[in-house]
């Protein structure tokens, strides 16, 4: 499956949903607002019934027009133009709306109809049948001689209409579950797409470093069948030379896939021994010198540590110098320049390999440490290598319980910085 067709199948898919989602926003801002209207309305008629009954217990038989009137989304007003006793007014909405399954706290306030004042008010939790006096000016109120009119407030409205949602909450949230799925499987077709990918440029890159040793040899071997070979003992030299070379790299080269291989099966196991970090690091230059001749490079060593000894793995060090310094060395623009330098800190030290090559960018750097991952050279993807040495310097780092970070910017060179631990006295 290519490219184009897994992002056509993921435009396709997420359109979908987000349209399924979309409807299903829409509908539940539907079902809300009706709850709502229905809520209203039993609110109307339980509040009517309450100034019904004062009217009824005060013998007052006055018609008042739109006794009941909805001043914001939770606020209610009731007109009684009657005497009104606060505890009277409690028990009779309470009852009201326990039976109008109005099960929700509210609170209510009595007015005095000439001042415009409140005069009492309290709050009234019906689920837990539990009451808490918010303010009462005076226990002397003559609730008989003065006409009154009262508030309710429900302070939880929202909630309970929600509450009162239950299909619509279960069914949202099977949708959210649904999105959160697909998002996950989505992610999973890319990266294993991206693996794939890898995996196949990892392979290609694989064949053509072992080819070209085996090809070499496979030559040098032609050459060496000759009998007339024997009478150029020079060339005989030269050829054998090439073979041993040639062995030698495509040695190097399986030993490298060898490492990874034992690297995710868990089966490294590390010989720690006291080590002095100067001494492997001269030993890894002397064996770059060659190399670095060739390509008129130069490499420079500031070993400023006073204490280089610390506890690892030679065999396993001796590769995490060898990578960084080849991978400084393929990286580099014409000639190489690279600097080694150590420096103690703290409970341990600092190993710094700086390079003046490409350098990376902040999306390369991400995913340097990937395993196959190839920082491009340029626009060429010419750079040699299976893309497992960075991968394998950090399994080793975190294997001898350092730390490794990476500074670099776009053709200013790259900085690899690793903290060991000292050695045990």
């Amino acid at each position: 499956m290519n490219r184009s067709t897994i992002r056509l199948i993921i435009f396709f898919a997420a359109f979908t949903l987000v349209g399924i989602f979309g409807f299903q926003l829409f509908w539940f801002q539907k079902a809300y607002n009706i709850k709502e209207k229905q809520f209203n309305e039993r609110i109307h008629v339980a509040l009517s019934n309450v100034v019904r009954e004062v009217q009824r217990l005060n013998e007052d038989s006055s018609d008042i027009f739109e006794p009941v009137k909805q001043i914001t989304s939770n606020y209610f007003l009731a007109s009684t133009n009657d005497t009104l006793h606060p505890y009277l007014l409690e028990s009779l909405l309470s009852n009201e709306f326990t039976e109008s399954n109005l099960k929700t706290p509210f609170e209510f306030v009595v007015y005095d109809c000439f001042t415009d004042s409140i005069i009492f008010g309290n709050t009234v939790n019906l689920e837990a049948e539990a009451k808490s006096l918010v303010y009462r000016t005076s226990n002397n109120d003559r609730w008989n001689k003065t006409s009154h009119y009262f508030g309710v407030y429900f302070p939880k409205k929202e909630l309970f209409l929600i509450d009162n949602m239950g299909f619509w909450i279960v069914s949202t949230l099977f949708l959210i579950l649904v999105v959160i799925f697909f998002s996950y499987t989505i992610w999973v077709i890319v990266r294993q797409k991206k693996l794939s990918e890898v995996r196949t440029d990892f392979i290609n890159n694989m064949t053509h470093e072992l080819k070209t040793p085996i090809s070499t040899i496979m030559l040098s071997t032609e050459v060496l069948s000759n009998p007339n070979i024997t009478k150029d003992p020079e060339r005989l030299s030269n050829y054998a030379r090439v073979i041993r070379e040639e062995s030698e790299r495509l040695k190097t080269q399986v030993d490298k896939v060898l490492q990874m291989a034992s690297l995710d099966t868990s089966k490294v196991e590390l010989e720690f021994n006291k080590v002095d970090l100067h001494q492997l690091i001269n030993k890894t230059v002397s064996g770059f010198k060659l190399i670095l001749s060739a390509n008129e490079g130069e490499i420079s060593t500031n070993l400023n540590a006073s204490k280089p000894i610390i506890n690892g793995d030679e065999m396993h060090l001796t590769n995490i110098l060898f990578n960084l310094v080849d991978n400084a060395i393929k990286y580099s623009k014409d000639k190489p320049q690279i600097e080694i330098s150590t420096e103690n800190h703290k409970n341990g030290l600092y190993l710094r390999v700086k390079d003046s090559g490409i350098g990376m960018s902040r999306e390369e750097q991400k995913h340097v440490f990937e395993k196959f991952y190839r920082v491009p050279k340029g626009d060429q993807h010419d750079v040699k290598g299976f893309g497992i040495g960075l991968n394998y310097v950090l399994q080793m780092v975190k294997k001898h319980k350092g730390k490794i970070r990476l500074k670099s910017e776009p053709n200013s060179g790259s900085t690899f910085k690793i903290y060991f631990q000292k050695a045990n006295q």
